[in-house]
């Protein structure tokens, strides 16, 4: 296969404009909640004086959907359409957000939980959909690049909720210290507690509206796409196609460890830089909230990237690009691990940055040549994305085990975790150049 330097939006012609921008909205939307998440999960521990293991629950609970719900999600729009499992899937999402409400009056910490595995059955049945959809969307040569612009957007929506969490949430709790609390008389604690839920709930309910006002405006709109038929073939035999197919079979190992690398340095960042700057002799607040501007510009060059790297596309290939980049990444995790100043979180800023190519890109070569099978071949691709709940709770281990070795503290060491996975996405990268554009069986 020759690689072709199209125009990306060359055969997304009239009739796909629309439907590609409405999609591109849903990619924004789980961006905005996804995202939002690690930084919850270091709340949540300060709200309810919790270990740092225990308020990953919440990064766990958040993924732990996509391995339940991609599935049924892949039979459902197999059986019906894209298109019907948007909608349902923003319904199931906006009931999860709105789940968040009834938590908040409970004050427990567990309903908050099965709020957030709500939204991530809706959020799974929308990646299911939404990422084969774009791809669907013209000629297959550009897939990966249009998937690319997609998830630029996505990272729009991963911006904006970062830029709602630190000025409405973290500003708005209340800025007493986890040791504060520790020592508040019961009733005095409640109170604390009771307000600060009531801030965390505000981006949950404002989302939840967004997400019903867009799935009345995608129900209105006519979207018909290539393979979008229903599928009448065996659903064993299709999987077991899938099963023999070694390129896929590859592509869902990487996934799954990229998101436990993506997750693990977002949802870890905060931690990071408060040791750092509480090492200046920085107030713990104060630490927090410097900790996540460095969280915000992590998910800036993480968004600004996207769109690099997709016009970087029109020229690389992307296994090619994909490995290079994984490379990188795992290089300035080391940096992480070794620094014991700002420089850590500068190498982390830079990881992100390498981090915005990878998800569209795997997902993209894992379907290449897939036809009718896109849809069962994107529940796979879903269920990778349950790496995000495996790989940070290992991290936090680490975390709370408060080892050191060569005079390197626990938060740092605690980065070999991804560094591992984006050495297994540098594998695949180079495997899947190699076995495309060299060997050429690679989708064969």
């Amino acid at each position: 296969m020759s690689y072709q330097k199209d125009n990306l939006f060359r055969e997304l012609d009239q009739k796909y404009i629309v439907p590609f921008m409405l999609i591109a909205c849903c990619f924004a939307l789980w961006g905005f909640s996804n995202d939002m998440t690690p930084i919850m999960a270091n709340t949540f521990s300060k709200v309810f004086l919790m270990s740092t293991f225990e308020g990953g629950l919440v990064t766990m609970a958040n993924h732990l959907g996509y391995l339940v719900m991609a599935i049924p999600a892949a039979i459902f729009i197999r059986r019906y359409t894209f298109k019907a499992g948007v909608l349902v899937g923003l319904g199931i999402y906006a009931t999860g957000a709105l789940l968040f409400i009834p938590s908040k009056y409970i004050g427990q910490f567990s309903p908050f939980l099965i709020a957030y595995f709500t939204m991530t059955c809706g959020l799974a049945l929308l990646e299911t959909c939404c990422n084969p959809m774009v791809y669907c969307m013209g000629s297959e040569n550009n897939g990966i690049r249009r998937l690319n612009l997609a998830q630029a957007i996505n990272a729009l929506g991963a911006t904006i909720g970062m830029f709602i969490t630190r000025n409405v949430v973290q500003e708005g709790i209340s800025p007493l210290s986890r040791e504060v609390r520790m020592r508040l008389p019961e009733i005095q604690f409640n109170v604390v507690k009771d307000h600060d839920l009531l801030v965390l709930i505000q981006p949950y309910i404002l989302v939840s509206a967004i997400a019903i006002m867009l799935m009345v405006i995608i129900r209105l709109q006519k979207m018909k796409l290539n393979n979008d038929s229903r599928d009448t073939n065996s659903l064993r035999s299709e999987f077991a196609e899938l099963l023999r197919n070694k390129n896929y079979r590859e592509a869902v190992v990487s996934q799954f460890f990229y998101v436990g690398a993506q997750v693990c340095c977002w949802a870890f960042i905060i931690q990071y830089g408060m040791r750092i700057f509480m090492a200046e002799n920085i107030a713990e607040k104060d630490a927090e909230l410097l900790s996540q501007k460095y969280n915000i510009a992590a998910i800036v060059a993480f968004a600004i990237f996207r769109f690099v790297c997709t016009w970087l596309l029109k020229y690389v290939r992307p296994g090619r690009l994909l490995s290079v980049m994984a490379i990188t990444a795992t290089v300035l995790i080391g940096g992480v691990m070794l620094f014991t100043d700002r420089n850590g979180l500068y190498c982390l800023i830079g990881a992100s940055a390498c981090m915005s190519l990878m998800f569209p890109t795997i997902y993209g070569m894992s379907l290449r040549g897939m036809g009718q099978n896109v849809k069962l071949a994107s529940a796979g691709m879903t269920m990778a994305v349950s790496g995000g709940a495996v790989f940070p709770a290992l991290q936090a281990v680490i975390i709370d085990s408060h080892i050191t070795f060569l005079g390197l503290p626990s938060t740092n060491l605690s980065f070999i975790v991804p560094l591992v996975c984006f050495a297994v996405v540098a594998l695949y990268g180079h495997r899947g150049y190699v076995m495309q554009y060299i060997t050429r069986n690679f989708y064969e």
